[in-house]
């Protein structure tokens, strides 16, 4: 992450608008014109009243289970200053943690994190921020976002990820902010090369994940411009796509006609 540890967040700096979009969210830069990123998906009548239990998420040794009170110092009580992108899922909080144990971390020590807190009363439910748990919690791959961990407590349901200084692809393209500056042929090529590689994971027979939200706001960029594709509450698993629209046989031995198609489709 680079320079961007430590850094007092302000007006002007790109981590304002890091994650501009999340768990299907439409998320916008403190200095942006617009939205970024798409509507909810899902009604809020499907937005259960209470948390379920945390049963529902897939073990794996990939990420910590915080505590609400973790992640409140981990993010300075969750200070205004520190937000990096709002929008239908909540609000996403720039923090620190320890490199080691992960405990909550000075400003300016340990390792730079993104908090997403989810809005309690905002389109976004459980249904979303579990698929996000789950499927980026048993995945890892250099083009993915990594997910350092969650918090569900009583109410509140929160992500935390690596921090992505360059913020989203979009930003670059489209330049919310005098401070993103038009990419050059050759980042954006390699821009390209990460995102794709990313995607061809996903859909690979290894991780057999439908994506369906691949966008510009989707592609987070590190300090060195390397892609990682986030946000993946709309992510289905392939095969149970694939039971659900009628084709039969396994996976392996599919066609691949019919898994490009399917993978084009979903």
């Amino acid at each position: 992450m680079g320079n961007c540890w430590g850094a007092k967040i302000s007006s002007e700096s790109p981590s304002r608008s890091v994650y501009t979009s999340g768990a299907n969210s439409k998320f916008t830069s403190r200095n942006a014109n617009g939205l970024s990123g798409s509507s909810s998906r899902v009604s809020a009548s499907s937005v259960p009243p209470t948390p379920r239990s945390e049963g529902e998420i897939l073990q794996s040794s990939n990420v910590k289970s915080f505590t609400f009170n973790e992640l409140r110092t981990a993010t300075r009580n969750f200070r205004p200053d520190s937000v990096l992108g709002e929008g239908g899922f909540g609000s996403v909080f720039k923090g620190w943690i320890d490199e080691h144990t992960f405990a909550a971390a000075k400003p300016g020590t340990g390792i730079v994190i993104a908090v997403k807190k989810l809005n309690q009363e905002g389109f976004q439910g459980h249904r979303e921020w579990l698929a996000e748990v789950n499927y980026l919690g048993q995945l890892s791959h250099p083009n993915l976002v990594k997910l350092i961990g969650y918090c569900l407590e009583d109410e509140q349901r929160l992500l935390v990820y690596e921090f992505m200084p360059r913020g989203s692809l979009e930003n670059h393209l489209f330049r919310r902010g005098s401070h993103f500056q038009p990419l050059s042929w050759n980042l954006r090529m390699k821009v390209a090369l990460g995102a794709a590689k990313g995607l061809a994971f996903l859909h690979s027979d290894k991780a057999k994940v439908i994506y369906r939200d691949f966008k510009a706001s989707n592609v987070l960029l590190d300090s060195h411009y390397n892609a990682k594709l986030s946000d993946f509450g709309l992510a289905k698993d392939a095969q149970l796509v694939i039971r659900a629209t009628s084709p039969r046989g396994s996976w392996e031995r599919m066609d691949m006609l019919l898994q490009n198609t399917l993978q084009q489709v979903i």
